[in-house]
């Protein structure tokens, strides 16, 4: 193995352990806390977390073999259920960031209304789509042979061997990137933007108050005056860096990949085999990223957490100064004697 092929099975590796971790937790917070599960995004983000724990046990673990044997991990039965799951997971985890981003967008843009709008049987019946809309295309895939191991990218994926159906899979390549990463992004954008606007307007209010109470105060000390300015400064920026996270961790870790796999269409450019790979543990990046971005971060979770953790401390000390507070058994010290 070279240099690079080492860094880059380490990169898996690292990707691999982390996804298992964060996801896990995110898991445990949903199973610990009632509050979580009373929320309609909750459903969101449980499927979201499924879809990043299977992809860490399955593709990135072949993805690694793939690296380190520079061949097909496994036989073709294995490596065509993991190309299948592969695709199906990548398009159902997108088009749950797009759900996620269409009920933040009702509860943010009508918060009269959202209890009525975005009910569980709402939420059901979308997550409904995005399976049925993610199983759809690793099906016709499968049904036409197009999945297996791709040295490109070093992992069981779509991939055409038959040059007779070249065109056809180039119609099938643009349509599924059309209808999930294209979808998804359009979709995150018209969302958060419309949501950056109406939190925009309100900071806008909020600021206008501010200012007119620092006016009315004339004997404010400066320093509560410039700890109030700050404020408004940091209230301005937190929406704009949240959203600004969502869409751009979207980008960053699916575009090199999409793109990469729109130019390996075409037989005039050369794609690099390091780059592919590259651009494959980016994809994989994101099920490092989600539970950070849409849940360990959050107040809830962080609360969530702490609580279990604090909960499994309380539980060892109080079994640890148990064990030290046992009464003394006579007999026992006979025995030592």
């Amino acid at each position: 193995m070279s240099i690079w092929e080492l860094i880059l099975a380490f990169v898996v590796v690292v990707l691999m352990l982390v996804a298992l971790l964060a996801n896990v937790l995110v898991l445990l917070c949903f199973l610990y806390s009632a509050d979580i599960r009373k929320q309609v995004p909750g459903l969101f983000i449980l499927n979201l977390t499924f879809c990043n724990l299977l992809m860490a046990v399955s593709s990135m673990p072949l993805t690694l073999a793939g690296i380190i044997y520079k061949s097909q991990p496994g036989g073709d039965h294995i490596c065509h259920a993991v190309g299948f799951l592969e695709t199906f997971l990548t398009t159902n985890s997108m088009l749950s960031m797009a759900a996620l981003s269409i009920d933040r967008w009702i509860a943010v843009v009508f918060p009269l209304s959202y209890h009525s709008k975005m009910r569980y049987r709402d939420a059901a019946l979308i997550l409904s789509y995005t399976w049925l809309h993610s199983v759809s295309f690793p099906i016709v895939a499968a049904s036409l042979s197009w999945v297996g191991f791709h040295h490109l990218y070093a992992s069981c994926t779509l991939y055409n061997k038959r040059s007779e159906d070249r065109t056809q899979f180039m119609i099938f390549t643009g349509v599924f990137h059309a209808l999930s990463f294209l979808l998804s992004l359009i979709i995150l954008c018209f969302t958060y933007l419309k949501v950056l606007k109406v939190a925009r307007f309100h900071c806008k209010r909020i600021d206008v108050i501010t200012m007119q109470t620092l006016v009315l105060l004339v004997d404010i000390h400066p320093s509560v005056r410039e700890r109030c300015l700050e404020e408004q400064k940091r209230r301005r920026q937190r929406a704009t860096k949240k959203i600004s996270t969502f869409i751009g961790t979207f980008i960053l870790c699916f575009a090199p990949y999409v793109i990469t796999r729109l130019v390996e269409l075409s037989s005039v450019v050369h794609i690099n085999s390091h780059w592919g790979i590259i651009s494959k543990c980016l994809a994989y990046s994101k099920a490092v990223s989600d539970p950070f971005v849409y849940s360990l971060l959050r107040h809830q979770y962080k609360k969530t957490w702490k609580d279990i953790i604090n909960k499994i401390l309380k539980r060892s000390s109080i079994n640890s100064s148990a064990l030290t507070s046992e009464p003394h058994n006579p007999n026992v010290s006979q025995l030592n004697e």
